[in-house]
């Protein structure tokens, strides 16, 4: 099996340390490296996934050049080798370059976040699903009757959730948002969120590939909005197969979905410490990563 990355140890202030990121302060940006982590029901399991950081850096800081022209986002450059890291840091604080570091790290301006995962839907599909089997609605919005699973929507719909530090997000109403950011900043980020989905969903069709639903997340620079984190990846979309689509039942995920079933099956009750995954499930994990990347961008993976 494929080496993986699944902690990083550079000798700079830690940021924050997310399931998947590291992030770390450079005092006047910040340096985001992409493991090979991997979590499945909020729990990070002990193995990684080979190149799974790779494709999440690199396919963020695509979508990222993509959609500039839409709303303005907060990387400043890849970090490719390490006279790039040098320009911010100074001379006492540089260190030797870590070959894990190419094609996994973007530098990205320090901005404060918006507390709201933005989650755009343009299909009818996993916790929307069920919702929608039990009310009618999904996030408290009224759908048609008679949808089925899958389907595609009469148009895209901004449910937004709250961004919890630990634990599970909670779905919001744009009440709700209008009362945490107030109405103009409620009022844009789902103006942005839905021109970013329409704009993504039109391209990778092109290509193939069904954007069915996503997450994004914004922040306040001078209080002007800023796309930040990650961007329509495998990890924070739900991307489909178009010549496999078939409404009326789930449908095969470029993500980690061998990583839920072969979990789900295997009797683990969610709670930590997960189980540890066969290397056939890992390497079916990876070479899904690594064909979205390959389908969307239309290159190898760096």
């Amino acid at each position: 099996m494929m080496s993986v990355l699944l902690n990083t140890n550079l000798p700079m202030p830690v940021f924050i340390r997310g399931k998947v990121r590291d992030t770390y302060d450079l005092g006047n940006g910040l340096l985001i490296v992409a493991t090979d982590r991997i979590s499945a029901f909020d729990v990070v399991l002990p193995c990684g996934i080979p190149d799974k950081g790779k494709v999440l850096n690199q396919l963020s800081a695509f979508w990222f050049e993509k959609t500039a022209g839409l709303v303005t986002n907060h990387m400043v450059e890849m970090v490719d080798d390490e006279k790039i890291l040098d320009r911010f840091l100074p001379p006492a604080s540089r260190f030797s370059y870590p070959a894990y570091l190419r094609g996994r790290s973007m530098l990205v301006k320090k901005i404060h976040r918006v507390p709201i995962e933005c989650i755009v839907r343009g299909f009818l599909s996993g916790s929307a699903w069920a919702e929608y089997q039990q009310s009618g609605t999904v996030c408290g919005l009224r759908l048609p009757e008679g949808l089925k699973e899958s389907q595609e929507l009469p148009e895209p719909i901004f449910t937004p959730t709250t961004k919890a530090d630990t634990g599970h997000d909670e779905p919001m109403t744009m009440e709700g948002v209008v009362r945490l950011v107030g109405k103009t900043l409620a009022e844009g980020i789902r103006e942005k969120s839905l021109a970013i989905y329409n704009f993504a969903r039109q391209y990778a069709l092109e290509r193939g590939i069904i954007i069915a639903d996503t997450k994004m997340e914004f922040g306040l620079d001078s209080y002007k909005l800023i796309l930040i984190d990650e961007l329509l990846t495998p990890d924070s979309s739900r991307f489909w197969e178009a010549s496999e689509y078939k409404v009326g039942q789930s449908q095969p995920s470029y993500d980690k979905q061998p990583v839920r079933d072969w979990l789900a099956a295997s009797g683990w009750d969610k709670q930590a410490p997960a189980p540890m995954l066969p290397e056939e499930v890992i390497e079916a994990t990876s070479k899904r990563y690594r064909e979205a990347y390959e389908r969307l961008t239309g290159e190898k993976l760096k």
